[in-house]
């Protein structure tokens, strides 16, 4: 598809792809130097969908949309505490009627701004106005191929709305397909996955969880997709892919992990009030407008009953950024060992032996060399 872009569409891309980079390496630099700040927040500006998936506990037919002043501050606010990214999911936040303007702000502020959608609402004009506002990444989830009782987020229904992103969109993308014990057919997101890559989009897989945001294990025939799916490959820091959480989520093992919800990762309802996460609502509780940094260090501190078996994988990421901060080399030694436990013939790539190199082998090289990036970084 990308091959059959006017050559003026593709060097855009291009150009957007690398400014990605460099500000994704600011973020990284910045988790790196400070844990007083808020990796990511996802922030709710519409709660009602225009889905009813039976799974979801996120959503419900009959809020109006947050007024823009009120986002506009919330954005604002998360800027003052320094969040690197802010992600705007619902909900079904394109049913915002001032969705653009919102992007548009986080933005202005030089955070990466994503967006979580169901894709019904998207058409060719509708992506281009994403691009033009300035968004950074789009994710859906599609459940299914065929649409059923439990969700109507099916490839069937999707496929054309992938296409025109395919073609249009100067953002990156990712297809999340899922698997549980409310999907029907479990080899549905093996085929969601070979369509998302085949259209050139970053692809991930999903446990269900209940609605506590606990593990759901998955039985044979699931975990034989999900073997199917780790199989196709994928780059080394997609988190399916790279740490232990996945392989004993799918188990029904626990994990043993810190969780900095309510820190290093906020989640703001319609309400304007700061949760742990969308299914840790109530807690801490605390308005936006209120939050200091005071409570970022307090909460990213605090441990959580839920950690064991949560499944919430955003909240895992920042909590992996953290594990670089406070142990570089053993969290990039256990990424290569667990990779190469799957598949011993795979080596790590040059980039990853660079990192290596200048950072975790000799200390005095390390302070250096760090030094050094934070500055080109500003």
């Amino acid at each position: 598809m990308l091959g059959n872009l006017p050559h003026d569409n593709k060097s855009v891309r291009k150009i957007r792809k690398l400014h990605r980079r460099w500000r994704e390496a600011r973020m990284f630099a910045n988790a790196m130097a400070s844990a007083s700040h808020p990796i990511l927040a996802q922030i709710v500006p519409m709660r009602r969908c225009n889905l009813s998936c039976t799974y979801c506990n996120e959503f419900d037919k009959t809020s109006d949309p947050v007024p823009l002043p009120l986002m506009l501050r919330r954005i604002d606010r998360l800027a003052e505490l320094g969040t690197s990214i802010i992600t705007f999911s619902g909900g079904e936040p394109t049913l915002h009627p001032d969705l653009d303007a919102l992007i548009q702000r986080v933005r202005s502020h030089g955070s990466i701004c994503t967006l979580i959608t169901n894709g019904y609402l998207l058409t060719p004009d509708r992506i281009r106005a994403l691009n033009r506002a300035g968004l950074d990444y789009l994710q859906i989830s599609i459940d299914n191929v065929q649409p059923d009782a439990v969700s109507k987020k099916s490839l069937k229904v999707l496929d054309r709305k992938l296409e025109w992103l395919a073609e249009h969109a100067e953002f990156d993308v990712t297809i999340n397909s899922v698997l549980g014990s409310d999907i029907r057919r479990p080899e549905d997101a093996f085929e969601i996955t070979t369509r998302a890559r085949g259209l050139g989009f970053t692809s991930t897989v999903g446990v269900l969880h209940d609605g506590a945001g606990q593990l759901q294990p998955l039985n044979s025939e699931q975990r034989g997709v999900y073997d199917r799916i780790f199989a196709l490959g994928g780059g080394l820091f997609t988190f399916a892919h790279l740490d232990a959480f996945q392989r004993n989520l799918i188990q029904g093992l626990q994990n043993d992990w810190h969780c900095s919800a309510g820190g290093r990762f906020l989640y703001i309802c319609e309400d304007g009030l700061v949760h742990y996460c969308s299914q840790q609502r109530g807690r801490p509780g605390i308005p936006l407008d209120n939050y200091t940094r005071e409570d970022i260090i307090r909460e990213s501190a605090a441990p959580k009953s839920c950690a064991p078996f949560c499944t919430i994988s955003c909240v895992h990421q920042t909590a992996m950024l953290d594990s670089f901060r406070q142990r570089p080399r053993e969290t990039l030694a256990g990424i290569i060992e667990r990779r190469k436990e799957r598949d011993p013939s795979w080596q790590p790539p040059a980039s990853v032996r660079m990192l290596d190199w200048m950072f975790l082998q000799d200390s005095k090289r390390r302070d250096r060399l760090g030094a050094i990036v934070l500055r080109l970084l500003r």
